[in-house]
């Protein structure tokens, strides 16, 4: 009678838990957003980064990609950091 007891309750408990997962579970929306908000983490910094050492270079006499691959390897680094944090903390 006991054990028959103990199993209803974690039957119960399993079927609560199945209940709370499914609502729980994200929408195709939830997940575009989530999926677009890293795309953005990941994309502004590189292209900030070669927009600014483009400028950079075009200022400085010569005929030179320094900054601009500089700022661009630096804005892979800092956006990858960025996608990496945002997925830690969600």
């Amino acid at each position: 009678m006991q054990n028959d007891e103990r199993l209803r309750r974690n039957i119960e408990k399993q079927a609560r838990r199945m209940t709370q997962a499914e609502k729980e579970r994200p929408t195709l929306l939830a997940q575009t957003v989530f999926l677009g908000t890293l795309a953005l983490l990941f994309v502004l910094p590189v292209v900030g980064g070669a927009y600014l050492g483009h400028w950079i270079d075009s200022q400085l006499a010569g005929y030179s990609y320094r900054w601009t691959v500089s700022l661009l390897v630096t804005g892979v680094i800092v956006g990858g950091m960025n996608v990496y944090l945002y997925i830690q903390r969600h």
